[in-house]
């Protein structure tokens, strides 16, 4: 009896120490959850009604004379302002140029949407400060827009394409004041009062050299920008013209360079040659820029006035952006 109960203990035993091993590895394996992605990269929503200015100080153009985003003369392929491709951003100017007989202020804004569309309008107002013609003033309104087509001027860096835009400029004609009966660009000669640029522009930027290199194409019949007109009785058909700059910086909030635009000579009354100028651009933060030169406009009026030097001077712009 006493044989029996102790091997019943042992059966008992034996079975508590094998059985449930036994059983855990019979039964299936519970399910694990699948392990994350060792690194997610998760882009921030665009929101076009915030700006988050997400470009590079200097890069985000500067308002050019004619309204558009560039330097002081020539458009550049950069859109205005300093909003990502995310967002969107804007710059407003106030531009002051004194040559030698002549005084033009330009003011306007410009607004970018989601660094591929810009949206431009500025006001010229020319007046004459010496020569026959002294007293004389002259207005005209730019509505532009220009689209980014392809590249990237910033962070294409191994890519030889530049960035590329093509824009366009709608120039309206304000009339001719205090010169008597002369009170339209026609009376000189003009074909039209008002016209219409249009340019290709690419821009590269190269970061380890710390050098900006822009080359734009212009098609236009434009007289000294539109104000005295498009067209000519010498020439009435538009021509393509070469612009260019060229911009080194030397810190990050300092750049200096150089601009070359070529015009159209289409009226007997004006002997019409290329402008340059020579700038310094200072943007201490994304809020505030400076842009001074000096600026060549070639000849205005030369045949007209008797004067045949050229009009050079000063060039002051102050801009506001985000």
């Amino acid at each position: 009896m006493r044989t029996n109960n102790a091997a019943s203990t042992l059966v008992v035993a034996l079975a508590a120490l094998f059985l449930p091993p036994l059983a855990s590895a019979q039964a299936p394996p519970a399910p694990t959850a699948a392990a994350p992605p060792a690194s997610t990269v998760v882009s921030p929503p665009r929101n076009l009604f915030k700006p988050d200015g997400g470009k590079l100080l200097l890069t985000g153009g500067f308002s050019d004379v004619d309204g558009s985003g560039g330097g002081g003369l020539v458009p550049w392929a950069l859109i205005s302002g300093y909003g990502s491709n995310l967002s969107f951003g804007a710059n407003g100017h106030i531009t002051d140029i004194r040559l030698k007989d002549f005084d033009l202020r330009t003011y306007g804004v410009g607004i970018g949407i989601a660094d591929r569309v810009e949206l431009s309008a500025t006001r010229h107002k020319l007046d004459v400060t010496g020569t026959a013609l002294k007293g004389v003033g002259i207005e005209q309104d730019i509505f532009g827009v220009k689209v980014k087509l392809a590249g990237d001027a910033i962070y294409g860096q191994n890519s030889w394409l530049p960035q590329l835009a093509l824009g366009a400029e709608f120039k309206r004609h304000g009339g001719i004041e205090h010169a008597g009966p002369l009170v339209s660009p026609k009376q000189l000669g003009a074909k039209d009062d008002d016209g219409v640029d249009l340019y290709l522009s690419g821009t590269k930027v190269f970061l380890a050299q710390s050098l900006l290199v822009n080359v734009t194409l212009r098609h236009t019949k434009a007289n000294q920008l539109g104000l005295l007109g498009f067209g000519g009785d010498e020439d009435d058909s538009a021509s393509l013209n070469f612009e260019t700059t060229v911009g080194y910086m030397i810190t990050r909030k300092l750049a200096v360079g150089g601009e070359y635009r070529d015009k159209p000579d289409s009226l007997a009354v004006d002997d019409e040659g290329a402008a340059w100028d020579l700038f310094v651009a200072w943007a201490p933060n994304r809020h505030v820029s400076v842009v001074a030169a000096y600026l060549n406009m070639g000849n205005i009026l030369g045949p007209a006035t008797t004067v045949d030097h050229d009009q050079d001077g000063t060039y002051l712009s102050v801009q506001f952006g985000f």
